[in-house]
This record gives structure tokens, C-alpha cells and sequence, in this order.
């Protein structure tokens, strides 16, 4: 009977052209939504199924325009995504198939159609809009058509470039750590202890170590030049001698190659970074400021002689994203709290003394920071928000561009919508170009 209604349930409910929409695809939306907000309207599923189409619409095109996504795209993807999933649970695989009722890897293998036809479809999208660009006097007119009263109010923000500075081991503790994976290289290859056991109980490694040092498949340039170099000299099985990278000391275990795609283990132990290691640091990032602020060295040079090269705002000028919006600017209460009282007090333009900081694998590092620009809360107008009005503006006319390319595509595309959703107002216009199922 279970199974009767669930065929009775999962139908399709619209096709684009070789692609098809199953009710079950809109219900899960909803229901993802409705988690995030219980509030939303019985029309929501109007909302979901045009947003469906858009992306099936796109899919079906790149399909013809031969866009391709590499599986190794799709399966970096979704191990990222996995790997969040894991981080919401503590690393806990069990905890999440309770939960799920599915282990890690058939949750990853039910993903995997859906992330590949999000990337084609996104793909798909950046060559259409790749050449859209907007004037500044499009950017005027965008702003002069929002009403006065509808205008965002911004709230205090600052802009803020970091020298990142990793703080070198002493050799003892080099030497140290380089014994310890040593006897731990000697326990798997002489004694036949169990690699991922080790890697569970010793890896520094907090992504692959919990899942005994796995890497997942992997291509080249994805790994520093000494791991790489030596993984893909290994047999599968084999184990490499031990690899200094500069995240520590490495044993690596080849699992299997597929041409340029590896799949391999490793642990990792890491030089323990000892107080008068970080007192070194600061000094030395003291006097790195005292150059900057004398007029000897510019801050971008500083970055780049100095920097730690794995950091994010390294290849930006030290400028620092903010995650959530993925521009460079910061509501004051989105900072990170010893971020906020190194600016505080400081003018724009000005930087910070040596700042401690921990990275979320916990590594200790010191930083500099450079108060790029401060605003006080202000309602949004075109001297002091230009970028982030110029970027509204280019989106809106990207999704104009698309909104127009899906119903010219659609009058040349077999289209079919179920009944169950021909009384959405928004897909009005999408309705006058389907066929009847």
C-alpha cells in the first residue's frame, strides 16, 4: 500500500524539453523551507516549481550547447558538502544515519544528480550573462527607480585588509613531530597496524583524520607540490616515507588511481607551536608594522612578502570577504570579536598591533589589520554604497536577460505543466507557451 501511494504521489508534473519535475522534487523544497520558515504560504510551491523550471530549462539547454561539469567538479562538490554535513554532527557518521536513516554514502549517492544538474545549470547561466555589463548611468537609473521609502537603510560597516602571519617552528619541535610520525610509519609497515585506526586516533588532521586520514578522489593541483609529488609516485596500497609539507609531517597510503584522479590517505602530525614561538611572531609582525607605518614598506608589499599564501584575502590585496554576503564590507556586529577591538579605536587608514588568533583547526596565528573604511549607519545613497548598488543593478538586469532567454527558449522547447499547478499566477506567462499534458 506504502509503496502504491508513493507511485500515486511522485508524479511528474512538468517536462522541458528531455528534462522532467516530480512532484517529489517541489515537496522536498517546501519542506526544506518550511523548516527554515514555518510561516511561509500555501502558494509556495508556485514559487519552487518556476524556479525548477528555470534551472531544468537550463540544464536541457547546456545538455545541447555540450556545457560540460567534469565528475571530479561534481565529486569535489559534493564531498565539500558532505564534509559540512559531517561538521553539523561532530564528525559523527553514525549520529548522521540515525538521523537521515541513509549512511554518508548513499546520502552523497542520492546528491549526486541533483549537484550535477545545479552546476550544469549554473554554468549554463554564466555563459548566457558572461558578457553583461552596466553603465554607470544604468546604475543611476536603477537607483532613481527604487522609491525613497523603500530605500535599504545600512547599518554601521567597515572595510578591513589582514597580513596574516604564520608563526615558524623551532627546530626541536620539528624534530619532535618527525619522530612521532616515524614510530607511527613503523607501527602500520612493520608491525601491520592498521592505517585508518592510527589516523582516528593521532591524525592532526580534523577533516580526514575522524574518517581514518580519507582524502576522497582527488585530482592534480589539489594537493601542496610535495604531497602531490609524492602520493603519485605510489603503487596502490603503498606507503610512502614520511613527506614534510608545510602543514607538518605526512605518511600517505595510495588507496587507488584512476589516470590523473587519486584516491589516498594520510596522517598528519603537526610541530606544536610553543609560546616563545609566538612571542618571536609577534615581535616580528611588530616590526613589519613599524616599516608600514614609517612609509618603508606599502601594506600590499607587506602582504605579499609576508602573508601566509593559504590565506583567503592573500591573493586579494589582504582584503577580507565577508562570508555571508561575499563582498568585502562588515556590519560591525558580523566582525569576529577580537577583530572588532583590534579596529575599535583605530581611524581608517590606521592598523592594528599584532593580533592572536586561532584558525578553526585550531592552528595559532598572528595577524595585522588595516581599517580600510568605516561608514555610520546611513540610509543607502550612491556616493558612499556605490558597489554594492552598481552589483544590485547588474544582478537585476542578469535576471531580466534570463527571464527574457527562458520564454524565448520556451516557445521553441516542448514544455508540459500538470494541472495541478496551472492556476500559479507567476508561471502565467510560462503557461501560455506549454503544452497540455
Amino acid at each position: 500500500m506504502a509503496q502504491n501511494d508513493r507511485l500515486l504521489i511522485d508524479k511528474v508534473v512538468a517536462t522541458v524539453g528531455g528534462e522532467m519535475i516530480l512532484l517529489s522534487e517541489v515537496q522536498e523544497q517546501i519542506a526544506y523551507a518550511r523548516q527554515q520558515n514555518p510561516k511561509i504560504g500555501a502558494d509556495y510551491g508556485c514559487i519552487v516549481l518556476q524556479n525548477l523550471l528555470v534551472q531544468k530549462l537550463l540544464v536541457h539547454q547546456a545538455k545541447i550547447d555540450s556545457v560540460l561539469v567534469k565528475d571530479e567538479e561534481v565529486e569535489n562538490q559534493l564531498d565539500a558538502r558532505i564534509e559540512r554535513l559531517r561538521s553539523y554532527f561532530n564528525q559523527d557518521d553514525k549520529a548522521i544515519e540515525e538521523y537521515y536513516g541513509q549512511t554518508v554514502a548513499q546520502i552523497k549517492d542520492q546528491m549526486r544528480n541533483d549537484m550535477r544538474n545545479q552546476m550544469l545549470a549554473e554554468r549554463m547561466q554564466q555563459e548566457i550573462t558572461k558578457k553583461i555589463t552596466i553603465t554607470p548611468a544604468e546604475v543611476q537609473i536603477f537607483f532613481n527607480e527604487i522609491p525613497a521609502d523603500s530605500l535599504p537603510f545600512f547599518n554601521a560597516e567597515v572595510e578591513i585588509r589582514e597580513l596574516v602571519y604564520k608563526p615558524p617552528v623551532n627546530d626541536g619541535e620539528k624534530a619532535k613531530a618527525r619522530a612521532q610520525i616515524e614510530q607511527l610509519r613503523q607501527r602500520i609497515v612493520e608491525k601491520g597496524e592498521s592505517f585508518a585506526e592510527l589516523a582516528k586516533k593521532y591524525s592532526d588532521d580534523p577533516g580526514s583524520g575522524a574518517q581514518g586520514g580519507d582524502l576522497g578522489w582527488q585530482k592534480r593541483g589539489v594537493f601542496v607540490p610535495e604531497f602531490e609529488a609524492a602520493v603519485y609516485k605510489l603503487e596502490p596500497g603503498q606507503i610512502s616515507p614520511v613527506v614534510e609539507t608545510e602543514f607538518g609531517f605526512h605518511v600517505i597510503q595510495l588507496i587507488e588511481r584512476r589516470g590523473n584522479l587519486v584516491h589516498a590517505r594520510h596522517i598528519l602530525i603537526k610541530p606544536e607551536i610553543t609560546e616563545e614561538d609566538l612571542e618571536k611572531a609577534a615581535a616580528k609582525l611588530d616590526s613589519i608594522r613599524n616599516l608600514i607605518v614609517s612609509g618603508r614598506l606599502t601594506f600590499s608589499d607587506a602582504v605579499k612578502i609576508y602573508g601566509d599564501k593559504n590565506t583567503a584575502s592573500y591573493n586579494n590585496d589582504g582584503r577580507v570577504a565577508n562570508p555571508r554576503t561575499g563582498n568585502t564590507f562588515f556590519e560591525v556586529g558580523d566582525l569576529d570579536t577580537n577583530i572588532f577591538f583590534a579596529i575599535d579605536d583605530l581611524k581608517v587608514g590606521e592598523i592594528s598591533k599584532p593580533t592572536p588568533f586561532r584558525t578553526p583547526d585550531g592552528a595559532r596565528y598572528y595577524r595585522l589589520i588595516l581599517l580600510e573604511s568605516r561608514s555610520k549607519p546611513h540610509k543607502a545613497n550612491l556616493r558612499q554604497d556605490y558597489n554594492k548598488i552598481q552589483a544590485a543593478a547588474l544582478e537585476q538586469k542578469k535576471n531580466d536577460y534570463i527571464e527574457q532567454w527562458m520564454l524565448s527558449r520556451l516557445r521553441k522547447t516542448h514544455l508540459a505543466i500538470d494541472p495541478l499547478f496551472q492556476q500559479c499566477p507567476n508561471l502565467a506567462e510560462i503557461l501560455s507557451l506549454a503544452h497540455k499534458p
